[in-house]
């Protein structure tokens, strides 16, 4: 092969350049399109949240803060890494060097692992908000929540640091070809991701989730009791809230095990986690889509936000002492 400039070839100038099936361009311009288009609707339905929660001085509080936080890093997400990941596989080849095969997986695991810290930490707000109302507001104040979601990060920069130390250093060594970005994750590092980074958060959001639901549940009846002169009203707002409540629940818990769960699937079966699996792009991409669906189940379930909206695409937010609208 002399470098001739062979199509078929990720780098035609390279003796060394990984083959590539290069698809038809209809299907191209079909799958160019649907990732431009999740990832403007990721950007923009994060981007709202940050701007609404930054601009408004009623939402200046602790839950609100970790929401922005939880947005910044899904919104990193939709900007970078959903553009990246699709380009890899629309392409079949790796076109952005070595430095960015270092980088890249290093910064989606960082975000994806900053974004299920952060919907711990919110579960244990809302825990703390139904379960000991009275104590909430000295418990849990702006200073601790910040101190948290700098431990949040902290704690994903250093732990994926830990998991990709292999990849970041030589990023190269897995691929057989020019134009590969193979990440490889060992059985044991595999599993060890799975219980520190699935199965723990997910056995807390579930405990928390559940116990704010059976507490909930408990003093709507205890309300009921004690209304008998509004029986029929209360009643009615009982079965309500049950029913508000149990679907919340489960949302949070079936969409969150929808998008993390099957990416886990080659630790769970003993095997390694490596891009080259011809199946980890579409679990990648179910686990990617999780933070264009964190700002609909933690943002679009609150009045407020919707009123935020209404003034951001109105540009009402630009008019003068327009950040002490009421909008609660």
């Amino acid at each position: 092969m002399d470098g001739s400039g062979d199509p078929q070839l990720c780098f035609p100038d390279f003796n060394s350049s990984c083959r590539r099936l290069p698809l038809p361009h209809s299907e191209s311009a079909l799958l160019y399109t649907l990732l431009a288009f999740i990832s403007l609707l990721t950007v923009t339905l994060n981007l709202l949240v940050i701007i609404s929660i930054s601009h408004f001085q009623q939402l200046h509080t602790p839950t609100n803060t970790l929401l922005l936080s939880l947005a910044v890093s899904d919104l990193v997400v939709g900007l970078l890494v959903m553009p990246i990941e699709g380009l890899r596989y629309i392409e079949r080849c790796w076109l952005l060097g070595r430095l960015m095969c270092a980088l890249t997986p290093y910064v989606g695991y960082c975000m994806l692992s900053a974004s299920l810290g952060h919907m711990v930490l919110i579960s244990i707000d809302r825990y703390l908000a139904i379960c000991d109302p009275l104590l909430y507001s000295t418990k849990v104040t702006l200073n601790r929540v910040k101190l948290c979601i700098c431990l949040c990060w902290a704690c994903s920069i250093i732990y994926n640091g830990l998991i990709l130390m292999g990849h970041i250093g030589q990023p190269d060594r897995f691929n057989s070809c020019h134009g590969e970005c193979v990440v490889v994750i060992s059985q044991i590092s595999g599993t060890i991701d799975l219980f520190v980074a699935f199965l723990g958060p997910c056995a807390i959001i579930a405990v928390l989730y559940m116990r704010v639901f059976v507490v909930a549940v408990t003093q709507m009846r205890v309300i009921y009791s004690q209304t008998a002169a509004t029986k029929t009203r209360a009643a009615l707002t009982v079965k309500r809230s049950e029913r508000k409540a149990a679907r919340t629940l489960g949302i949070l818990i079936v969409v969150f095990l929808m998008c993390f769960c099957p990416y886990y699937y080659p630790a769970l079966a003993g095997q390694d986690t490596s891009t080259s699996l011809s199946y980890l792009g579409v679990l990648s991409w179910l686990m990617l889509m999780n933070s264009s669906v964190n700002p609909l189940i933690y943002a679009l379930f609150y009045s407020w936000f919707r009123k935020a909206i209404k003034l951001i695409i109105t540009f009402r937010i630009l008019q003068s002492r327009s950040q002490e609208v009421n909008i609660l």
